[in-house]
């Protein structure tokens, strides 16, 4: 992979190229559907975390037990996918997404990668699906329209158990969090203001790993 190949789920910007070439070629080849999953996000420009994100994720949720994830934006439903294989037998997966053709195309994928069973899918607005929910959750994974994250991270934070996680995707926003002309732009804005609410939270443990387009990990204490 090299700069003019890279696909755009892989995105750029943080690490340095030479070495994010390297960390994906190490990676293992993804099972068939992810991989075709890959392909046509890059070719529609869909947004996805990719395969070494995609790992980041299932590690996560095997370490910690997880059991229960609820994703605010889910897309074709590539990182659900990832959930799903985590949170084995008996597992559940909430996935959401607003537009209807992603969650026609993400149950196919479901099928085809024998995970159905441990996913419910759900169209409408993340936000508000997230604020009908009564119990609590092992991880809420953010992956949401950016001007969003700062109430995303309000609405889940009680909705977390103690020990669990909520997990946000591009939090290095191709390296604009660290440009002042940037911060004027409202999405760049909105991840700046989420990103100190996760330091700042007296009940929360965050680190963001620079992988990809930036991921924030935050353990609810």
């Amino acid at each position: 992979m090299n700069g003019s190949s890279r696909p755009s789920w892989a995105m750029g910007g943080i690490t340095n190229p030479a070495v994010e070439d390297y960390l994906y070629s190490l990676l293992p080849q993804s099972v068939p559907v992810l991989r075709e999953m890959e392909e046509v996000a890059a070719k529609r420009s869909v947004p996805i975390v990719g395969p070494a994100v995609g790992r980041v994720l299932f590690q996560l949720a095997r370490m910690t037990g997880a059991k229960t994830v609820f994703e605010l934006g889910s897309a074709i439903g590539y990182s659900t996918i990832w959930w799903a294989m985590a949170v084995g037998d008996g597992g559940r997966v909430i996935y959401t997404d607003s537009d209807r053709r992603n969650a026609a195309d993400a149950r196919r994928y479901f099928e085809r990668a024998g995970v159905a069973d441990r996913i419910e899918v759900r169209t409408g607005d993340a936000l508000e699906l997230i604020s009908e929910e009564k119990s609590e959750f092992d991880i809420i994974f953010n992956d949401i329209d950016k001007e969003d994250y700062p109430r995303a991270f309000r609405l889940s934070a009680p909705r977390i158990r103690r020990g669990g996680l909520f997990i946000a995707d591009n939090v290095l926003w191709s390296g604009k969090v660290a440009d002042p002309a940037q911060a004027s732009d409202p999405e760049t804005r909105a991840i700046l203001e989420m990103n100190r609410a996760l330091y700042a939270a007296e009940v929360f443990f965050t680190t963001i790993l620079p992988l990809r387009d930036g991921l924030a990990v935050t353990m609810k204490m």
